[in-house]
């Protein structure tokens, strides 16, 4: 299956998301490419949106391989077996270094312009826009597992069939639209896939609000 772009994928998630509608959900996004999504799938599902701020970090010289991810909050997560892409600790500590810096500049510029919303409670779903190695995605659930949701869901449009077991190792449930065996890039399956910039983040968690269901109580399972 190839995508349209991003609403396309989202439209079709929303609909394998069904189960959850007008349960007060929470839906996390990955920035920035499943923010946008995001927003869709919150508007659907009668929910609200926020972003989960993780970063993968990027092998040497292969900027689009992710090697780890790191959160804001500093936790890192490294796979086994790095030893095939031949990566010092030192190496690793200053990609850690340089991607906390783009965290902190991101929290800083999407904050003022939307509240951080507790997962405490709530059935999250963390969202990215498709899943190549899991490294982002697992670094996501971590970071939303430590804030104790009632039900923690993994959803993307693509994510690859060797990555999807580790992915489901870390949430309740996966929801997916494929699981390719062989993956190559998320942008293969999209037929637009043009970048999403910071401005477009903000207007889509500002355009979302959560104003509909940010008073609203909690629904646990």
């Amino acid at each position: 299956m190839i995508f349209r772009d991003r609403e396309h994928a989202a439209q079709l998630l929303a609909h394998a998301l069904r189960r959850y509608k007008d349960r007060h959900v929470l839906v996390r996004a990955i920035p920035r490419g499943a923010v946008p999504m995001g927003r869709i799938i919150a508007d659907e599902l009668g929910g609200e949106l926020d972003v989960v701020l993780v970063r993968k970090l990027a092998a040497p010289n292969a900027p689009e391989l992710a090697i780890g991810a790191v959160d804001e909050n500093g936790e890192t997560f490294l796979p086994e077996g790095l030893d095939h892409v031949h990566v010092s600790r030192g190496y690793i500590e200053v990609e850690r270094a340089r991607q906390l810096a783009v965290l902190r500049e991101r929290r800083a510029l999407y904050t003022p312009h939307h509240a951080s919303i507790s997962p405490a409670g709530r059935i999250v779903i963390v969202l990215d826009d498709g899943i190549a190695t899991g490294a982002t995605m697992i670094a996501a659930l971590r970071a939303t597992r430590h804030k104790d949701p009632a039900e923690l869901i993994a959803a993307s449009g693509v994510i690859a069939r060797e990555t999807f077991d580790s992915v489901a190792a870390e949430a309740d449930r996966v929801v997916c639209l494929q699981t390719p065996e062989y993956f190559g890039a998320v942008g293969h399956f999209f037929e637009n896939f043009d970048p999403v910039e910071d401005d477009a983040v903000i207007a889509a968690l500002a355009e979302h609000g959560g104003s509909m269901a940010a008073h609203a109580p909690p629904v646990r399972t």
